[in-house]
C-alpha cells in the first residue's frame, strides 16, 4: 500500500489537534542508562545523515526551534527526547552514514541506537526517513535489517519531495513498496512528506496520533 489519503477528518483532526499541544525537550540521552523511565508511546525518528529529521519534526510540532536543524551531517550526537503532555514521546535518533565526527564517536553513537532500537518495548515506532532524491541506500537497508530481526514496526516516510517531479515521485513509492514488501517489520503505507511545504505533513501527524496515548 502506498502514499494515499486513508484517512478520516475526524482522524486527521485528531492528528492537529495531538501536534497541537506544546511539545517539550525532556533530554538527550548518550547511554542505555540514561533512558527515561519507560511511559507513553514512544516513536523515533531515523535516518541517513542530512535527511532532514529535525526539520520534519519541527513541522510536525509546528515548532521551528524545538529540534536543532543543522546542514552539517552528524550533529545530532545523542537520543534527543520529546514529550507531547506524556501522550507520546518523540526520539531523535543520530543519524547513520557520513558524519564529520571521530570515528570512534560515529561507532559509540551507532551501537547506542542499535541497543535502543532492539530493547525499548514502549518503542511503537521507527518512522524510517528517506531523502525522495536518492531513494533507498545500502545504510537504510541495514538498518532495516536490524529493525526485521527485533521485530520493530518502521515506516519509510520520503522527505524532500517538493524537491522532484510528481512523476518521479510516484515511480519512488511504488519501487521503494516493492523493495520493503516481504520485510516483516515494515508498514506497508509509504508517506510522501515536504516540512518546506508542508506535504504529508497532516497524514504523518494522524499516522502517530493512532499510537498516542488517548
Amino acid at each position: 500500500m502506498t502514499q494515499s489519503d486513508d484517512f478520516t477528518p475526524e482522524e486527521i483532526e485528531a492528528g492537529r489537534l495531538l501536534f497541537a499541544r506544546p511539545a517539550v525537550f525532556m533530554l538527550g540521552v548518550v547511554d542505555l542508562d540514561s533512558l527515561p523511565d519507560e511511559g507513553p508511546a514512544e516513536v523515533a525518528f531515523a535516518g541517513r545523515s542530512n535527511v532532514g529529521k529535525s526539520t520534519l519534526l519541527n513541522a510536525l510540532v509546528g515548532q521551528n526551534g524545538l529540534a536543532r536543524a543543522s546542514n552539517t551531517p552528524g550533529r545530532t550526537r545523542e537520543l534527543n527526547y520529546f514529550d507531547i503532555e506524556g501522550r507520546l514521546r518523540l526520539v531523535d535518533l543520530p543519524g547513520y552514514g557520513y558524519a564529520k565526527a571521530p570515528r570512534k564517536d560515529v561507532a559509540q553513537w551507532t551501537a547506542l541506537t542499535r541497543d535502543f532500537l532492539r530493547g525499548r518495548s514502549v518503542l511503537r515506532r521507527v518512522c524510517l526517513l528517506v531523502d525522495s532524491r536518492h531513494g533507498l541506500k545500502a545504510g537504510d537497508l541495514e538498518v532495516m535489517d536490524i529493525l526485521d530481526e527485533a521485530a520493530v514496526n518502521y515506516q519509510i516516510v520520503l522527505t524532500k519531495t517538493d524537491k522532484i517531479k510528481p512523476t518521479a515521485l510516484a515511480h519512488l513509492i511504488d519501487a521503494t513498496g516493492k523493495q520493503i514488501e516481504k520485510r516483516p517489520a515494515a508498514h506497508p503505507v509509504i508517506r510522501a512528506t515536504s516540512a518546506e511545504k508542508g506535504d504529508g505533513i497532516d497524514l504523518l501527524r494522524a499516522e502517530l496520533a493512532a499510537l498516542a496515548v488517548q
